[in-house]
Formats: C-alpha cells, sequence, structure tokens
C-alpha cells in the first residue's frame, strides 16, 4: 500500500544555511516528511540537517524530484544516485519527474523511474507539474499503480477541479504545492474571517482546506514558530460552511507557469 505523508516540509526557494536551518527546524517541531528537488539545489543542506537531527531514518520521508536535464534512461538513474549521496541516504522515499518533457519520450524516463524504484533506491515513484494529457502517457508507460503522487500547484485560487478529478479517478494521490499561494491566501478576506472565527491562523485554514480534500501539503518558512503554527493545521477541523466559502474563492490563480517547461494546463 503506498503512502503519501499528509505534511510536509518543503525546501523550494531555499538555499545554504536557510536551507538547513528550516529542515533543522522543521524536524525539531515534529515534522517527519522533507521535500527538495536536484534544480532547488540544497540536498546537501537538507542531507547534514536530517544527519544531525538525530532522528532515525525509518521515521522520515525524504521525497526529491528529478530534473529534465537527467531525463535520458542512462542519466536518470545516476542522478538519483548522486541525489542519495547528497541526502546521506539509500533511498528515498519519493522520486517524481519535476515536470514532463516532450523532447524526452514519456516511457523512457517514466520506464527509468520505476527501475530506480525496483533497485531500491526509491520506495514510491511519481510525476510533478503532469497534466492530464502527460499523467496518461505515464500511466500508459507504467501503469497507475506504479504513481503514487502528482505533485501540482493548487490553493484555494487555483483549484484544478479537471485534473483532480481526473487523478482521483486514477486513484492517484495529489500533493498540493503553493498552497498558501506565496502568501496571498494570507490576506485573503474571506480566509481572515474563518481562521478568527476558529482562533486559528489564515495559514492553517488554508492548510486544513487542503488536507480536508484529502491532498498532501508542503509548505515552507525559514521562520522556526511559521513552520510549528503550520502544524497545528492537522488538527483543525474546518465547517461544510468554510469549506464551501473557500471553494467559492477559484480564480484560476496560477503563479507557477515557467515558459517552455510547463505542459498545456487542463
Amino acid at each position: 500500500m503506498m503512502t503519501i505523508p499528509s505534511f510536509g516540509a518543503g525546501t523550494f526557494r531555499l538555499q545554504g544555511q536557510a536551507a538547513f536551518d528550516s529542515v533543522r527546524n522543521a524536524l525539531e517541531v515534529g515534522y517527519r516528511a522533507i521535500d527538495t528537488a536536484q534544480i532547488y539545489g540544497n540536498e546537501e543542506e537538507v542531507g547534514h540537517a536530517v544527519a544531525e537531527s538525530g532522528v532515525p531514518r525509518h521515521e522520515l520521508s525524504l521525497t526529491t524530484k528529478v530534473w529534465n536535464e537527467n531525463f535520458a534512461a542512462g542519466r536518470l538513474i545516476a542522478s538519483l544516485e548522486e541525489s542519495l549521496a547528497k541526502l546521506r541516504t539509500d533511498y528515498v522515499d519519493l522520486a517524481l519527474i519535476h515536470w514532463p518533457l516532450s523532447s524526452v519520450p514519456v516511457e523512457e524516463y517514466m520506464v527509468a523511474l520505476a527501475t530506480v524504484r525496483e533497485r531500491g533506491l526509491a520506495r514510491q515513484i511519481g510525476i510533478s507539474n503532469f497534466n492530464i494529457e502527460y499523467t496518461k502517457r505515464a500511466i500508459a508507460a507504467i501503469g497507475a499503480a506504479q504513481i503514487a503522487t502528482n505533485q501540482i500547484e493548487l490553493s484555494p485560487y487555483l483549484q484544478n477541479h479537471k485534473l483532480v478529478e481526473f487523478l482521483r479517478g486514477q486513484g492517484i494521490h495529489i500533493t498540493s504545492y503553493m498552497t498558501l499561494g506565496y502568501g496571498q491566501l494570507l490576506t485573503d478576506p474571506v480566509i481572515g474571517a474563518i481562521a478568527r472565527r476558529h482562533h486559528a491562523t489564515p495559514a492553517q485554514v488554508t492548510l486544513a482546506w487542503a488536507m480536508q480534500l484529502g491532498y498532501a501539503v508542503i509548505p515552507s518558512s525559514t521562520k522556526r514558530e511559521n513552520l510549528a503554527s503550520n502544524l497545528l493545521a492537522t488538527s483543525l477541523r474546518l465547517t461544510e460552511e468554510d469549506m464551501a466559502s473557500i471553494a467559492a474563492l477559484e480564480r484560476n490563480g496560477r503563479l507557477v507557469n515557467p515558459e517552455g517547461l510547463a505542459p498545456a494546463w487542463d
């Protein structure tokens, strides 16, 4: 049975000492899932923080994402071995394809990723930023049962209904990144009103909304107090009325859409 932790610490845009401190603080306040990627350039700092934390490896869930220049079959496995060396571990719990690439056949990198799992370098594998079309190709290559998650930008402002419905139909778990919308959601008046009613923070409300819909979340912060505060979202239950109010915030507010990388979104 594949399992994706519902709450983890992201490390996007965190470099050097900031990445080390964020991961160290996250582990100290109770996080047990950490998300990184080859392109973030911080796998060494993540590995260092994990090694110094004293948390047993079997209690942790580590995710990394394979960057596009490593998609050729021969390169993908070697690149993941390099990631493992930086992370100071024999395996990651989850290895993802970071962005779908049209210049390399989907089957080539998905089959290579499946090989990574067979060799024990990753416990689970999955995809990130795949639209419906690319997800269909990934499924055709290795089967939906092997794809543990699709990590996508998803927030109250970008609810991705078509893609979410498709993934659920395939039994593929959804991981939401950019759930707080670069902080935009923290000043939303609807979110703020719900937060006041629950004596919670806007961040806690937004993260609880995503988790109540069944999504995993991976917010990041450089501040220890924010990391600890965000984690409290796991015990916050929103009412049906709260959920309906947040659902009404949809505005197709996509923030991550890199030219030359992003697929045609659904």
